[in-house]
């Protein structure tokens, strides 16, 4: 199958601009371009399910542009139900270098920063040159801004849409691009900006958009008690990812191989088929987890967080090195080490409410330390024990964890 009808079939075509576009699409050789506004100084797992495209239609003969809106960023895209908060120029100026070198690194694409082209034009040719071809009923009209009549919208918001059909044109006329892809939530700006290549060039611009990808109940994928799941390893380690998907929602996890993941249609179905007749088994979770990291980690990276989940769940926490133990338990209770019987420990990191009940759970064959059942209720724990010097993993039953640091 084409390149067209192997984005729909992974459910990857919302919107599409022209009917003619399928061809276009299957024939390659069309310059595109997605992009993202610089409000964070890392991709998270949402950005990825869409930057993605990158790299498919990169692979049926297209090429890539990634615009990263150091102008737009300053400006803020509309949102739903309130106003962005304005971020500092030397942020967004630091967030660009950061997003940049990750979409480098990821997708080998051309980088582009809509700043460079936006900042010399004055208030006097905006309005003359753009703004003359944006009649104000049809720009209330897109949803982007409508939804937002009634709470009330700024001049600097209502702007928004100009400076993306600015950027679309811009990048039509020095970079060749012809088509735009962005999330579904893009279509309103997207559209403004056929409109201003066709009335300023007489030419005709194409685009497409994804539909976001969602949880059931329709909140954002790649979030986690709260908090998106970050591509920068120092903000999302490894093993966090892999315990996200391998904890991602069974009725969703077919899903997400179609949006993720270059697997191909055959071992997708092949995935579903054992996810439907075994998923304890969590076949399709653990692929998932493995092509996703995999790309964005490397092997290595996997294969470690492989590790972890794989000795705390069996409980050989010795396997680990102090890296890993870190990674693995970086959002456990921990308390600073020092010098202290099991019992104590026990009360300190709130693994038992007194001593009574940290005795029986000590006698009783339930407390671990560093993988290793102890009994002896005067056990002492010190950094002489502690994993390279550094932690003690305390256990109580099967899944109850603790760290004791030690400086």
């Amino acid at each position: 199958m084409g390149i067209y009808e192997e984005l729909e079939w992974r459910g990857l075509i919302k919107d599409v601009s022209d009917p003619s576009l399928k061809d276009k699409l299957n024939q390659g050789g069309m310059t595109f371009y997605i992009g993202t506004d610089p409000t964070g100084d890392s991709l998270h797992i949402g950005h990825f399910s869409s930057f993605l495209i990158c790299k498919r239609l990169k692979e049926a003969g297209h090429h890539p542009i990634v615009l990263i809106g150091g102008a737009t960023g300053l400006i803020g895209d509309p949102k739903p139900d309130s106003e962005r908060p304005i971020i500092q120029k030397e942020t967004v100026e630091h967030n660009f270098a950061c997003l940049k070198k990750q979409l480098v690194s990821l997708f080998d694409c051309e980088v582009v920063n809509n700043y460079d082209w936006s900042k010399d034009i004055n208030f006097i040719d905006f309005l003359r040159d753009f703004g003359k071809f944006f009649n104000i009923n049809y720009m209330l009209n897109k949803d982007i801004v409508s939804r937002r009549l009634d709470e009330g919208i700024t001049y600097t918001e209502f702007s928004y849409m100009i400076m993306q059909a600015l950027d679309f044109w811009w990048l039509y006329k020095n970079k060749n691009v012809t088509m735009q892809v962005a999330g579904q939530d893009q279509w309103g700006n997207i559209t403004a900006g056929i409109e201003l290549i066709r009335k300023k060039e007489q030419k005709e611009a194409y685009a497409f958009t994804m539909p976001l990808l969602t949880k059931s109940d329709g909140s954002k994928f790649g979030k986690t008690n709260g908090k998106a799941v970050w591509l920068d390893a120092n903000k999302t380690s490894p093993y966090e990812m892999y315990q996200f998907f391998i904890n991602s929602e069974d009725t969703k996890v077919i899903d997400y191989l179609k949006f993720l993941t270059f697997l191909s249609k055959e071992e997708i179905e092949e995935l579903q088929q054992k996810h439907q007749l075994a998923p304890h088994l969590r076949e399709a979770h653990k692929a998932l987890a493995k092509e996703v990291i995999t790309f964005i980690h490397g092997k290595e990276a996997y294969d470690q967080a492989v590790k972890i989940s794989e000795a705390l769940f069996s409980g050989n926490i010795k396997a680990l090195t102090a890296k890993e133990i870190e990674m693995g338990f970086n959002d456990l209770p921990s308390i600073l080490g020092r010098e202290m019987t099991v019992v104590d420990a026990l009360i300190e990191v709130k693994l038992a409410s007194s001593k009574r009940e940290a005795r029986e759970f000590v006698r009783n064959g339930a407390v671990s330390i560093n993988g290793e059942k102890q009994t002896d209720e005067g056990f002492i724990l010190n950094q002489q024990i502690a994993i390279e010097n550094k932690f003690i993993v305390l256990r109580r039953g099967k899944k109850l964890y603790a760290l004791i640091r030690f400086e």
